[in-house]
C-alpha cells in the first residue's frame, strides 16, 4: 500500500463560510524550497522552504506585516 502523500493542512484562514477559505500546508515529501504551501480561494497557490516561512512568521510577529491589516474604527 502506498503511503499517503497529500499535504498536512496547517492552517485555513477565514473558515466562517463555505468559499474556499485560504489555506497553509505543508507538504513533508515536497522539495525543500516548495514544503511551504499557501492556497488562495480562487485555486492560486504560493510555495517556499521552510525558512522562508519562518522569515515571514518573523516579520509578522515583529509588527513589520501590521499596515496590511485592515482595522475598522
Amino acid at each position: 500500500m502506498a503511503a499517503d502523500v497529500s499535504p498536512e493542512p496547517v492552517a485555513t484562514f477565514c473558515g466562517d463560510c463555505d468559499c474556499g477559505c485560504p489555506q497553509l500546508f505543508v507538504d513533508p515529501h515536497a522539495p525543500a524550497d516548495k514544503r511551504v504551501r499557501i492556497t488562495a480561494d480562487f485555486g492560486q497557490q504560493v510555495q517556499m522552504s521552510e525558512e522562508q516561512f519562518a522569515d515571514l512568521v518573523a516579520q509578522a510577529k515583529s509588527g513589520a506585516l501590521d499596515r496590511l491589516t485592515v482595522t475598522s474604527v
